[in-house]
Formats: structure tokens, C-alpha cells, sequence
């Protein structure tokens, strides 16, 4: 491709509504358009990314035992009812009616479509197992779209569904297709890394999401480096810190004027966090929840969503907080009994507590449970903190920021018992069909090889994704013997097979290695007079930056080496 002829161009200057490393570099490439809030057109050059990603997906799923297939992403919404996702999604699920004022969504995922496929076309044991997939647009109404292609409302997703006899089954082809998303990661160059992740609206058992480590990512990743655990931070349980142990004290009301938060309430009665249980107040699926936790913790909003098995959770309003009689910043479990309590264990790690007293300006000293107070459920719904130890090998875990690459999940028979997909067995029994299902983000998966490989000059493409693999920069392009060099070694390394982008403008040499930095292609020709003189060209790596002089007689097979040495 001749750059004079590219659809799109480079910026000089940052842009300003850049939310990240990719995102900058995206719209500095001239890479994208953003069309509205998370809706991206892709031009040339990142198209061509796409397309290299979406190769190796097909080529690793194909080894593994894939069959493309391809789905609608308009669907009757009476399937998403049935499975209860429709409920489940919320508002992140687009809804629509068609001329006939039929209800239809525009699909996030196609796990119903899919059962459906498998309901027909799998009738015997002889039918198992199967794995087919697509690389096929989904549709999120997401609240807050951000970072370019981070969090968007259209993407490319490739998501593949395993159906298996039974867990055993289903065991090999997830642990077949978590190798296969390891392959895929290592060849797009990028060091993921797999955590235990929560299920979510998807569903499932057990679930692992792909994390690459990023300042710039969204996702928090507990780490511990003593035995390898990880885990997303809405999964991960850490071990809490027990307080020293104390003969239970009587209950005393203390006086607390001006007091409403934790940290002030421990400064004022000089006493650590840790020694005060907090009250937070959600409302689930319309009620009001009263949930109490140690001072030191935070509630990890996915841990309680799912204990409570809520459609939807967040916190209570000023006026759901007074229609139920509560204190804002003076209240605990103590004598509330007509609203559902829960607690998270850590009430248990530490005795004589500081809690609310359920009127204003009022606190009690020496709160122990269950003396003094009753919980509904107990479980662990708090966030790990950092220096908690491992569940695994009680080490200290550690927190880093991550972006998700890839999500698998365990289904089990969810799906198939919905919708009816049975099979006979070898005894001629009805089974329901095991699945799984496992996506990656094709338009995410290019921002994150953006975030991980890039420096202050712009992007450092893996060699297997690059849009190009060798860019050709002409200086001195009005010098005719310069022209015909720079026209022929274009096409002679087409004529080799390799895809090359050819700097023909009428540009200053400035802004021509400007934006060969950018645009960040493997191997950059730089043809000038001068280096014709000794009948060479400047043969330039990205990833290292370095220079040296090559015959032009042997750039063909120095390109070949690197690239092939670079895979």
C-alpha cells in the first residue's frame, strides 16, 4: 500500500479525548473514527490488525477442534426472558420491537442461539462432543463506554461453545481451550496471565478470566508470588487479620456529635478502624439489605450480589434509607429485625466493637456477636486488601491493575436444561448437554497489544498482527533515481510476499520517520540518496530502534530473517 493513497491520516497533535495509551495512539494513527460514545468505525490499518487477530483465533480454534459457524445478532427477546439473562443484563441489554411490534434485542453473547442450534442438530451420545464458534458483532448498551476500545457498545467477539456427554467432558474441552487461548496470547504477543474470575450475567460454575498486567487497565488483579494464586478482584478472598482476643465487655452508649464515617468515628474514640463494624445499605431487586462489615474492609458489591442472587444491586437512596428507619452514620444490626441482615465473617475476627446505636450522634462501645446482635446470612463480601494473606499459602497477595483479554466459563447443563437440549446416552437415557463457553474481544485484544508494546514515539507491533510488516520511507522522492530504487525494492519484496506499506509522499523526511515511529511496523527501509550512493538502504528495527546499513541486494532476506526470528 502506498501511503499517499491510504484512507486516513496521522495527527501532529495529541488528542485531547484520549482516555488511555491505545486510545491515543489509535486516534494519533488515524486508525479509527469514533462514530458516538463506544462506537468505533476501523479504518485501514487497524482493519488490518483485525484481520491478522482474527487468523490466529481461527487458526488456534480450528487446532483445537473449532467449527466456525455464524449467528444472528438480531434475536427474539422471549429467548433471553426464558433463560431469566434478559433481567439479568438490565439496561446493558438493547431492546427493540420490529414493524409487527414483536420484542427482539441486538445479542451481547449467543449462548440461547446456540442452545437452540444444539437442541436440533444433537440427538445421541454418538453427537458429543462439539465445538463451534464465530467471530461475530455483540451489542452492550454500556453505561459508561471509555478508553477507545476498552469498554465499547459495539465489538468483534469470538466466542466458542463447548457440549460435552458430561463434567468429565467438559473438563477436557476447557482445559483444551484454555491452551488454546494461552497459544493465541503468546503469538499476538502478549503476556496474559489466567485468574479466577466471577461468572457474572453469563453464568456458570467456574470461570477464568485473561488479564494483561496494564496501569491503564480497568480490571484489579489479586497476585500472590508464593504459590502463583490469582484471581480478579471481584473472585478473590484473601485472609482477613483477627484481632487480638477480649473477654466481652458490657455494652456501653457512648455520645459521637458530628460523627458519620468510619475514620472519623476512630479518631474521635481513638480507636483503629479495625475495632469499629460499619453498616452499608443496599437495595436488592427493590429491598432494602442491611449489611454489616468490619471498619477496615470495603463490601465487594459482586460477592454480596451474588450471595443475595439479585438481578440488581446498588446502594439505597437517602429516601429508601428513611422509609426504613434508619440512621445514617449511627446505625448497626442491633435490634433491627425487620430487614434482611447480612454480614461479612470478618464480624467474627475481633470482639468489643464500636457500631452504631440506631439514633443520631450515638454510638455503643463492646458490640460482640451474637450477643448483642443477629445476622441473616454470613459470608466473605468484602474486597481484599493488599498484604492479606493467600487463601492458598497465607503469603502476603499483592494488587495490580489488568486488562481482560479473554473470559471462559463452565455453563454445566444451565443453558440445555432451559432450552431442552438432551441427548440419549449409551443406556438410551435423556442427558442434559454440558457446556462452556469461551470469548475473547477482537477490537480489546488490539488496544491491549497496544497498551503492552509501545514507547514515546508511538506503537511496536508484534510482528504476527503488524498491519504491515515492512515500511518503505522514500526521502527525496523528487529525485528520480531515489524513486525508481524505493518503486522497485517496494515491489520486489511484494513479489516475496511480504505485506508492505510504501511512505511515497511528498513529505519532509521529519515527518516521515515521525510517523513510521507511530505507525510502529516491524522493519522500516529508508531509501535516500545518500544511502544509494553505496547501494544500500537504512535497515531499522522498531523494537530496538537500531540502525544499520544493508545491500540492497540482501534486504529481501534480512526482512525474512527478523521476521521470521520476531514470530
Amino acid at each position: 500500500m502506498r501511503l499517499s493513497q491510504m484512507f486516513g491520516k496521522t495527527l501532529r497533535s495529541e488528542p485531547a479525548e484520549a482516555e488511555s495509551v491505545s486510545h491515543r495512539l489509535m486516534l494519533k494513527a488515524g486508525m479509527v473514527y469514533q462514530v458516538s460514545a463506544g462506537v468505533y468505525s476501523y479504518m485501514p490499518l487497524a482493519w488490518r490488525v483485525l484481520r491478522n487477530i482474527e487468523q490466529i483465533i481461527r487458526e488456534e480454534m480450528d487446532a483445537a477442534g473449532g467449527q466456525e459457524v455464524r449467528m444472528p445478532v438480531l434475536q427474539p427477546l422471549e429467548l433471553w426472558e426464558a433463560s431469566g439473562r434478559s433481567a439479568a443484563f438490565g439496561d446493558t441489554l438493547f431492546k427493540l420491537k420490529d414493524r409487527r411490534q414483536r420484542p427482539l434485542c441486538l445479542a451481547p453473547t449467543h449462548e440461547e442461539v446456540i442452545t437452540q442450534m444444539a437442541k436440533q442438530h444433537i440427538h445421541s451420545y454418538k453427537d458429543l462432543p462439539r465445538l463451534p464458534y464465530q467471530i461475530q458483532t455483540k451489542l452492550r448498551d454500556e453505561a459508561r463506554p471509555r478508553a477507545g476500545l476498552m469498554r465499547v457498545r459495539e465489538f468483534d467477539m469470538k466466542d466458542l461453545y463447548s457440549m460435552d456427554l458430561d463434567q468429565a467432558g467438559l473438563d477436557v474441552s476447557y482445559d483444551k481451550m484454555v491452551q488454546a487461548y494461552k497459544n493465541i496470547y503468546k503469538r499476538c504477543g502478549l503476556p496474559a496471565l489466567a485468574v479466577e474470575a466471577d461468572s457474572g450475567a453469563i453464568g456458570g460454575k467456574d470461570s477464568h478470566e485473561f488479564i494483561l498486567i496494564a496501569e491503564s487497565g480497568e480490571d484489579r488483579v489479586v497476585r500472590c508470588q508464593g504459590c502463583g494464586f490469582a484471581a480478579n478482584l471481584e473472585r478473590a478472598s484473601g485472609v482477613k487479620p483477627p484481632l487480638e482476643k477480649e473477654d466481652p465487655l458490657p455494652l456501653e452508649e457512648v455520645s459521637t456529635p458530628g460523627i458519620h464515617t468510619i475514620k472519623g468515628l476512630a479518631d474521635y474514640l481513638d480507636v483503629p478502624e479495625a475495632k469499629t463494624l460499619k453498616a452499608v445499605f443496599y437495595s436488592a431487586d427493590g429491598q432494602v439489605v442491611f449489611v454489616t462489615l468490619r471498619g477496615d474492609l470495603e463490601v465487594n458489591e459482586v460477592k454480596l450480589k451474588n450471595l443475595l442472587r439479585a438481578a440488581d444491586l446498588r446502594l439505597a437512596t437517602d429516601e429508601e434509607v428513611k422509609a426504613a428507619g434508619l440512621v445514617a452514620g449511627s446505625a448497626s444490626p442491633i435490634g433491627i429485625t425487620d430487614l434482611k441482615r447480612v454480614a461479612d465473617d470478618s464480624i467474627e475476627l475481633g470482639s468489643n466493637f464500636v457500631v452504631g446505636a440506631n439514633k443520631p450522634d450515638t454510638h455503643f462501645k463492646n458490640a460482640n456477636y451474637p450477643r448483642d446482635f443477629r445476622i441473616d446470612v454470613m459470608a466473605d463480601i468484602a474486597e481484599v486488601k493488599e498484604g492479606q494473606g493467600c487463601p492458598q499459602c497465607g503469603k502476603p497477595l499483592s494488587i495490580a491493575r489488568g486488562i481482560e483479554v479473554g473470559h471462559v466459563f463452565k455453563l454445566g447443563t444451565f443453558f440445555s436444561e432451559v432450552f431442552g437440549a438432551y441427548y440419549l446416552d449409551a443406556q438410551g437415557k435423556q442427558q442434559p448437554i454440558v457446556m462452556g463457553c469461551y470469548g475473547i474481544g477482537v477490537g480489546r485484544l488490539m488496544a491491549a497489544a497496544m497498551e503492552q508494546n509501545h514507547d514515546d514515539k508511538g506503537i511496536i507491533w508484534p510482528v504476527p498482527i503488524a498491519p504491515y510488516q515492512v515500511h518503505i520511507c522514500a526521502l527525496s522522492m523528487d529525485k528520480p533515481d531515489v524513486q525508481s530504487a524505493a518503486d522497485q525494492l517496494y515491489s520486489t519484496l511484494q513479489g516475496e510476499g511480504l505485506e508492505v506499506l510504501y511512505d511515497d509522499r511528498d513529505e519532509s523526511p521529519g515527518v516521515k520517520f515521525n510517523d513510521a515511529d507511530l505507525l510502529g511496523m516491524p522493519v522500516r527501509l529508508t531509501v535516500s540518496p545518500r544511502n544509494l550512493k553505496s547501494g544500500s538502504v537504512e535497515f531499522t528495527e522498531r523494537v530496538t530502534m537500531e540502525t544499520r546499513m544493508v545491500p540492497l541486494d540482501g534486504v529481501v532476506a534480512e526482512v525474512k530473517s527478523i521476521l521470521a526470528n520476531s514470530n
